[in-house]
């Protein structure tokens, strides 16, 4: 049976930087200070970032390097895009990647082993990915139509914070639930040939299971369960962008080039919609456009760092360690630097 996850607390954010990142921001997509950096400043200019195909790890860290705000901080940045989102832990633990994007699961899990890392920015709220959908023949009139059913998901995914919190919060009996351990792409075929009734998964399967049919029930923030719908505080869950600390305590400069570039690539997906899906659907390749804008829009993109990061990390930590995937959890400042970011946004 599943175990526990402590309830994330629905508190109003506390945006720590909020006020900073609209007054950093200049007009059209150029923040005040941009340029004014000499790249004499920078402790290094040649740069690899590691990151993932997808909108949800690496949407501002495509874009910026599409739209040359990283080469306008003097930064020459190769860009190493991995298929999958585990393949960067064990980049980071070999040293190989100093900088990089993922997710605070990965994050914590690294902080967990003693491996060297730490968030310098949250890139964006990515509870929305997190999500359950149904067979469209299964009739759902009401959450408590979900105990009975077999749900297919990955044994210990994060998803399984916004199902406990789902069923804590209206009622669900989980022990009633049949879970079956399998990927997404085998939860897609279970799901197609009606072997299963709901799975459990990320992004881009939610997409692709709604595309085939599959109907849409809830996420780690926004519900369509029948007498349940709308906004919801059931998974606070964020990409980031982490350095080691060795690079951090070495390259503050550059770091915070990089933290600006990242702020513009940020407002120019938050202003032009349209002109960040161009670039990113030229970078997905593999999805059709379309699916690529829904699956943006269940992604808030931004940078702030509010109590909802620090609350949801918490709980991931605390679901990581009762999964038994972690044999400690860190605490959230043991694996977080905003101090630059406070800098960046200060200018």
């Amino acid at each position: 049976m599943l175990k526990k996850a402590k309830r994330v607390s629905n508190g109003a954010g506390i945006a720590l930087v909020t006020a900073a990142l609209l007054s950093a921001c200049g007009n059209g997509n150029e923040p005040a200070g941009v340029g004014t950096n000499e790249s004499s400043d920078l402790e290094t200019t040649d740069i690899t970032l590691y990151g993932v195909v997808d909108t949800q790890v690496s949407a501002q860290q495509i874009v910026a390097d599409k739209m040359g705000f990283f080469e306008d901080e003097g930064l020459n940045v190769t860009n190493q895009i991995v298929q999958s989102g585990p393949d960067i832990g064990p980049l980071i633990a070999s040293g190989d990647a100093q900088a990089s994007f993922e997710t605070t699961i990965t994050n914590i899990t690294l902080k967990a082993s003693n491996v060297d890392n730490v968030i310098v920015a949250p890139m964006a709220n990515i509870s929305g990915t997190q999500a359950v959908i149904a067979h469209p023949d299964f009739e759902v009139g009401s959450a408590k139509d979900l105990e009975g059913a077999t749900i297919g998901m990955v044994q210990g995914a994060g998803v399984t914070i916004a199902l406990q919190n789902m069923a804590d919060e209206l009622g669900v009996d989980l022990d009633t639930v049949n879970f079956i351990n399998m990927s997404p792409t085998d939860q897609i075929a279970a799901l197609d040939n009606g072997n299963i009734d709901l799975m459990a998964a990320w992004e881009p399967w939610i997409t692709t299971g709604v595309e085939q049919g599959a109907t849409f029930l809830f996420s780690g923030n926004v519900s369509e369960l029948p007498g349940a719908e709308g906004e919801v505080d059931w998974m606070q869950y964020y990409s980031t962008f982490q350095v080691t600390e060795e690079f951090l305590e070495e390259n503050p400069n550059t770091v915070k080039a990089l933290l600006r570039a990242l702020l513009r690539a940020t407002e120019y997906i938050n202003e032009d919609r349209e002109g960040a899906l161009d670039i990113m659907d030229e970078a997905i390749q593999h999805l059709p456009r379309e699916q690529i804008a829904e699956i943006m829009e269940r992604n808030e993109y931004a940078m702030d760092v509010t109590e909802d990061l620090k609350e949801g990390s918490d709980v991931i930590g605390e679901h990581l360690l009762n999964m038994d995937s972690i044999n400690q959890q860190p605490e959230f400042e043991q694996y977080t630097n905003f101090s630059l970011l406070e800098e960046v946004l200060a200018e």
